[in-house]
């Protein structure tokens, strides 16, 4: 059963989405049991996704010092019958405590690591976005985006549409089990790219080694998501 009273509110805000078409053995292993791989045009996908976390609450509280942070997960897009929704792979934060209690309490794949992000118009009036990681290796990662400052509304069936919005989460508790959230919003409307992006990002460093192969991989999808306001009702087993 899913609670609707919302365990976390925030904002999130600046979605980058790099999204991989990958072979559908590799995220078995990731797949909770009780879901199926989602697909489109029949391929299976994963995506690299950073934005930034702000006026966070907790059961409407904030929390000292942890309400504004950047994130940077690594995704893939499930069903549970007629829900379409995510299973995270790894999700990074710089804030201790955010994964400590998502991961003692939720049995979320979230990791601590040095990360800051910036946004701003810049001198040819760009969005420009960007996010710095430095992972357990010492490795540095930088992502880099310019986009129109002013965003439009994708068509409903475009691919865009179908990486952006996803309105469940998928898990498993530390018994095992499968548990589900929901995550309200808005619909979100893109950034156009205007000079793309600059991407120096190893995933082999960042996820291990069976996804270093990324390093290589055009990207099936680009997008800057503007973000808004969410809700997301409390992890429990489905």
């Amino acid at each position: 059963m899913l609670s609707e009273t919302p365990f976390l509110t925030a904002e999130w805000r600046r979605l980058i989405l790099l999204t991989y078409a990958v072979d559908a053995a590799l995220l078995e292993e990731h797949l909770p049991q009780g879901l199926t791989l989602d697909t489109l045009h029949g391929r299976t996908y994963v995506s690299l996704v950073a934005f930034d976390f702000e006026k966070t609450k907790l059961r409407g509280v904030p929390v000292p010092f942890h309400t504004d942070f950047p994130e940077i997960n690594l995704r893939f897009y499930v069903r549970q019958g007629s829900k379409r929704g995510v299973v995270f792979i790894k999700e990074l934060v710089p804030k201790f405590w955010i994964a400590e209690l998502a991961n003692r309490i939720y049995n979320e794949p979230y990791a601590v690591a040095d990360m800051y992000s910036t946004y701003d118009l810049n001198d040819l009036n760009e969005l420009e976005v960007f996010h710095e990681i430095i992972d357990t290796n010492g490795v540095k990662h930088t992502l880099r985006f310019f986009a129109e400052p002013t965003p439009v509304l994708p068509p409903p069936d475009s691919s865009e549409t179908f990486f952006k919005e996803q309105e469940w989460g998928f898990g498993v508790n530390h018994q095992g089990e499968l548990t589900t959230y929901r995550v309200k919003h808005p619909e979100w409307r893109i950034h156009p790219l205007t000079r793309g992006f600059q991407f120096l990002w190893d995933f082999g460093s960042l996820y291990g080694e069976k996804w270093a192969f990324l390093n290589n991989q055009i990207p099936y999808n680009i997008l800057l998501a503007e973000g808004s306001e969410v809700s997301v009702s409390p992890n429990e087993k489905a």
